[in-house]
């Protein structure tokens, strides 16, 4: 009976050892704390005075601040940005852009790949957060544009439709549409009768005057070869249009609504783009492949000052203060920044490639 007594000793020593090597339950490890997520950050103030330049080859929005005369942001838009509008508010810009392929002078259109229509409309773009905010439809090949006075509509020139085509704002929808001539292209609203919309032909050599109140087209006004734009006096009595391809001015008084004066700027010379000052005194024209920007005195129609501003001038804006002009050079790649009073290039900022149309937008810091 002694040996059974040992084994079962040794049978409770060996189980009471075993016991105490297993090991320990692992510790229940509590889930950590999921972080509260980032706040967004809020993007910066927009320049006090900023300069927004379409850049047609790059499909984006160059942000200057005019006071660094720095390239501060660059929003992506879409193909081809050309035209560009500050609403009245200076809120909102609405950009034209386009899926019709680039035709730069001397190109068989016929060569050319075929259109993306999808991507035709007019851009909508926040100018406190920086964003495109959607895409209104527009018609094909929107190129220039306009807005109502009271911000509601957006008048549209449809290249390759030969037509002027309306938007709802509220709705980014087309309410209206107008034929006029081919390859429509400059589009002003009338300063005091903001029922009357100007828009040029360049096929026919024209403008075309139409109310968009009564809808219908109420003159066809026979100007230069290829019209560009349309710059009214202050008082609405007047409107200049330059002609690419004659090199002149055409004087249209709005009443009659007739050519009462062409203005020769000389030969060579390509005039497209237009900006009136604000006191009606002079016109001040960029001229293309000529480089220069010319100013006119319109109490003479004389020319009383040019600058050589930059490779092919297009796009022209003024300063608030009337202080300075700036103007979008397509194949530099560039913006100049012109003192008025010296008529001198003070400086030349670099954008985008092809940089085409500039608004210019006055930012109240107190608004909310």
């Amino acid at each position: 009976m002694f040996r059974p007594r040992l084994s079962l000793l040794a049978f409770s020593v060996a189980i009471a050892a075993s016991a105490c090597n297993q090991s320990a339950p692992p510790a229940t490890t509590q889930p950590a704390a999921s972080a509260a997520p980032a706040a967004p950050v809020a993007p910066p103030p927009p320049p006090a005075l900023g300069l927004y330049v379409t850049n047609e080859q790059s499909g984006d929005l160059s942000i200057i601040d005019v006071a660094t005369s720095a390239v501060v942001d660059t929003v992506k838009l879409g193909k081809r940005p050309r035209g560009i509008v500050a609403s009245p508010d200076g809120t909102t810009l609405y950009v034209a852009l386009s899926g019709s392929p680039a035709a730069p002078p001397g190109v068989d259109e016929k060569t050319l790949p075929p259109p993306d229509r999808s991507a035709d409309g007019i851009g909508v773009v926040d100018i406190r957060t920086r964003k495109l905010l959607r895409v209104m439809t527009s018609g094909p090949d929107p190129e220039q544009l306009d807005v109502s006075h009271d911000g509601t509509r957006v008048f549209v020139a449809n290249e390759d439709a030969g037509q002027l085509s309306v938007i709802d704002v509220a709705s980014g929808k087309i309410v209206d549409s107008f034929k006029m001539g081919d390859e429509p292209e400059g589009v002003s609203v009338h300063p005091i009768e903001g029922n009357l919309v100007y828009a040029t032909s360049e096929e026919d050599g024209a403008v075309f005057v139409i109310d968009v109140a009564a809808r219908k087209v109420l003159k066809r006004i026979a100007v230069g070869p290829r019209p560009r734009s349309v710059a009214f006096t202050p008082d609405g009595k007047h409107a200049y249009v330059p002609s690419e391809n004659g090199g002149t001015l055409s004087l249209i008084d709005t009443k009659r609504m007739a050519t009462i004066k062409t203005i020769t700027l000389g030969d060579g010379i390509r005039p497209m783009g237009t900006v009136m000052a604000r006191d009606g005194k002079h016109l001040y024209v960029s001229t293309g492949r000529s480089k220069m920007v010319y100013t006119l005195d319109t109490a003479t129609n004389a020319v009383v000052g040019k600058v050589e501003a930059g490779q092919r001038p297009w796009g022209i804006k003024l300063s608030p203060d009337q202080k300075t002009l700036f103007t979008a050079n397509g194949p530099s790649g560039d913006v100049s920044i012109i003192d008025v009073a010296s008529n001198e290039v003070v400086k030349r900022i670099p954008v985008g490639r092809g940089p085409w149309g500039i608004a210019v937008v006055a930012v109240d810091s107190s608004a909310k």
